[in-house]
């Protein structure tokens, strides 16, 4: 029955290799975006709660409102915890240290090559 609905021409189960990877790409950006949202929420419920609550129930007052599932979960609760650190914290001159001597990391120039086959695709047609 399915069959007739969805022809395997028109949504075809694999996508070719360049496909999978931007949407791979998109995906991450995605759960980036939704982790990122929960924990500026969840440091919202922080302060609201504040004079009620201390920061760590708080926290998991919120994962358990909003019923956010175990693997987010736990990412949530710890950049949550991050962000609090990098107030309460002291910055320590070791770690400074440290990050100047990492080398830096090269651009990434994923939509140029996307664009390169995209325009050499056009060009053999």
């Amino acid at each position: 029955m399915w069959g007739t609905l969805f022809p395997e021409r028109i949504f075809a189960r694999k996508l070719n290799p360049a496909a999978e990877k931007r949407l791979r790409l998109a995906q991450a950006r995605a759960e980036e975006s939704i982790v990122r949202a929960h924990v500026d929420n969840a440091l919202m419920f922080v302060d609201t709660l504040a004079e009620d609550l201390p920061f760590d129930r708080a926290i998991e007052t919120y994962v358990r409102v909003m019923g956010i599932p175990e693997p987010l979960a736990s990412t949530v609760v710890t950049r949550s915890l991050v962000v609090l650190g990098e107030d309460l914290v002291p910055y320590r001159r070791r770690a400074a240290e440290a990050q100047a001597e990492e080398p830096t990391r090269p651009t990434l120039r994923l939509n140029e090559a996307s664009d390169l086959r995209v325009r050499a695709v056009r060009r053999g047609a």
